[in-house]
């Protein structure tokens, strides 16, 4: 069985969905200023920003005050009549990027029981990152108590022929349009098409393909490993709340309970990994208010640092510092790997904060102010996606992004999962 399901899923109405739909909450996560914008537009309109929380709000001290709002909302707007429920379908989707490029993907649920972000998992869903275990609890926080999920997920597959995604676009017309409009702050345009149960039965037929094992081991030149279907793109974090959330319900009830339990399945969007819409982005790293002298002092004892383009490369930015450099002795197979590894030994017993930015300039921006520091990567070549994550298992966090943070998903769709 495939798990990609059929949802029953919801559209809010008569709203102004350009105000409704909000970027996903993991954004921006270091420019407070981008967040009040979004309050300024927003102001009192039904909203995405209502019912979910932008991560730069999560070590607040009023945070759980937040998600019981958050709680109260997602009810209000039920017992408002908000939205229209299509049931038991999915949704195409093209939206239009800030480039101009359409990114098409379909919206539906993944069975969670197909899915594990454990490392060396065969599951037929997979985490493409580490996933930190630390990082669910909060977000475990917002769900557990949720009556609703607005998924920013992106799910990947691998369909190098653009036979399942790209050819609904033959199959719609406006008749079947629910949902057009410009989104927020550079988010370009989005168009949303509700399928019938022919073009559904269609892409499910098609995705069977994918899931035979003996087309997968030959496609990807393997033997011994488990079919790899679908791999994380963005919302790794949120997909793994959402096993959590279902892995702690199953605790309470009977398995013919919970294997019917809502919970069981998360909303996402699937996008062809070959869609020339998506592009990599290399996540770069900050380091906030270090002792910048010493932190390149231990980076240098940590690995052996050149400037003569031997080993893997990355570019390092300070107040007075702006140069590429190369690792020779490397501990991961990548730069961000090996950067990450240095940067989580050397905060434990060091200050500093770190986040994970999009975006040269900004990076570069951020790591020019004094006591902090930039470092910056190329980007992952996404055709090598697939093929790392069976041979060698979850990447390091936060290795690559899917586009500009303009272009990322925008919270939209709805789904009871109570």
């Amino acid at each position: 069985m495939i798990p990609f399901k059929k949802a029953n899923i919801l559209i809010p109405k008569n709203v102004d969905m350009t105000k409704w739909s909000v970027v996903a909450c993991d954004q921006y996560t270091s420019e407070p200023e981008y967040w009040n914008k979004v309050e300024e537009i927003v102001k009192d309109s039904p909203s995405t920003l209502r019912i979910t929380l932008p991560e730069i709000y999560l070590e607040d001290s009023d945070v759980d005050k937040r998600i019981s709002k958050i709680n109260q909302t997602m009810q209000e707007y039920l017992d408002k009549d908000l939205f229209i429920e299509y049931p038991d379908t999915m949704i195409y989707l093209e939206r239009t990027q800030h480039d101009g490029k359409i990114r098409e993907g379909l919206i539906g649920v993944v069975d969670l029981e197909d899915y594990s972000f454990e490392k060396g998992s065969q599951s037929l869903i997979r985490a493409t990152e580490k996933t930190v275990i630390e990082r669910i609890p909060p977000r475990l926080k917002v769900r557990e108590n949720a009556i609703l999920e607005l998924p920013h997920i992106m799910i990947l597959v691998d369909d190098d022929q653009k036979e399942i995604i790209e050819n609904i676009k033959n199959n719609v017309n406006d008749s079947d349009l629910i949902y057009d409009f410009d989104m927020m702050e550079n988010g370009g345009h989005i168009k949303g098409y509700k399928l019938n149960d022919d073009i559904i039965n269609a892409i499910l037929e098609k995705m069977e393909k994918l899931n035979d094992q003996e087309y997968f081991d030959k496609k990807y030149n393997v033997s011994n490993k488990g079919v790899l279907l679908f791999a994380m793109g963005d919302g790794n974090h949120s997909l793994a709340t959402a096993k959590a959330n279902y892995e702690n319900l199953k605790k309470t009830m009977p398995e013919e309970e919970y294997l019917k339990n809502p919970a069981r399945y998360a909303l996402v969007e699937l996008v062809n990994l070959h869609s020339s819409a998506l592009e990599f982005e290399p996540i770069h790293r900050v380091v906030f208010n270090t002792d910048v002298n010493n932190l390149i002092e231990e980076l240098y004892k940590y690995y052996d640092i050149n400037e003569d383009g031997d080993g893997q490369e990355f570019e390092l930015v300070t107040s007075d510092i702006d140069k590429k450099l190369y690792i020779k002795n490397p501990k991961a197979n990548i730069a961000v790997g090996s950067i990450q590894m240095f940067l989580d030994d050397y905060l434990t017993n060091h200050s500093g904060k770190i986040d994970y930015i999009h975006g040269d300039e900004v990076t570069r921006e951020m790591g020019r102010k004094d006591s902090n520091v930039g470092i910056l990567f190329k980007a992952m070549p996404k055709d090598q996606l697939f093929k790392t994550v069976i041979e060698d298992g979850a990447l390091p966090r936060k290795t690559f992004s899917m586009g500009h943070s303009y272009d990322k998903r925008y919270y939209l769709e709805a789904r009871k999962i109570k």
